[in-house]
């Protein structure tokens, strides 16, 4: 919870709205109701349903193809890379996760420069 806690502080620092889900469940029904998110920030070993299944239905939901979901996981194996990439990850980030190559990543994804990163 504290790693969240310092990442979302950091992210709204930087003028980003942020939602938290603490499953994949609840990431889920945030996707429903709020349509306009703009990327992913998931977490692989979460309960109940965990990052790569949560990975798998948001690629099979129709609009969410191509949202841009950056795995973030404490496993920094080559192979933990690729599955998660075979989820339906765009991009992964072993942990811990250094602030500043965060805000590039997700600027590179959203291809925006309104982060001011």
């Amino acid at each position: 919870m504290r790693n969240v806690y310092a990442t979302s502080i950091a992210l709204e620092s930087r003028g980003m709205t942020v939602l938290f889900a603490e499953n994949g469940l609840t990431c889920l029904s945030a996707l429903n109701e709020h349509p306009d998110i703009d990327l992913i920030l998931m977490d692989i070993m979460l309960p109940e349903m965990d990052g790569y299944e949560t990975m798998r239905m948001i690629r099979n939901t129709p609009g969410l193809e191509s949202l841009p979901i950056i795995a973030l996981t404490a496993k920094a194996m080559k192979e933990d890379k690729e599955k998660c990439l075979n989820a339906g990850a765009s991009d992964y980030m072993s942990k811990p996760v250094k602030l500043e190559q965060l805000f590039d990543r997700i600027q590179t994804w959203l291809n925006a420069d309104r982060w001011q990163v």
